[in-house]
């Protein structure tokens, strides 16, 4: 098992930054890698940005360009950090991962998420 803990949400002005982090409880970012997912009221939860075990980085069409997914492996942690924000882009953010248990099952990973508030 492993438990994931989002923090650095908060309320924030268009057009600022903010930077959200995952807090892994053993080392799964390095190995297997992870995500950020948001989830706006009404809408269905969707992908922002991956990274995985070999570095490679995808974001959503939404937000590339400013926004950028990283880790720190010693720390087991992932970031993402985002800039120019938009009112749109209010939701909470959810990190990712997931592994393949000694029996084939795949296993999901999700925090708890944290709310990210962007003001107009």
């Amino acid at each position: 098992q492993v438990q994931l803990a989002e923090s650095g949400g908060g309320l924030v002005q268009a057009g600022g930054s903010l930077r959200i982090s995952c807090l892994a409880s053993r080392r799964i970012f390095e190995r297997v890698g992870g995500a950020w997912y948001r989830q706006a009221p009404g809408m269905q939860r969707e992908l922002v940005a991956k990274i995985t075990s070999g570095g490679s980085t995808n974001l959503a069409d939404s937000v590339k360009g400013r926004f950028t997914i990283s880790r720190d492996s010693a720390k087991n942690m992932l970031h993402l950090q985002m800039s120019s924000l938009k009112p749109e882009d209010t939701a909470i953010y959810y990190c990712h991962s997931s592994e393949v248990a000694s029996n084939g099952d795949s296993i999901d990973y999700w925090g708890k998420g944290t709310l990210v508030t962007v003001s107009s």
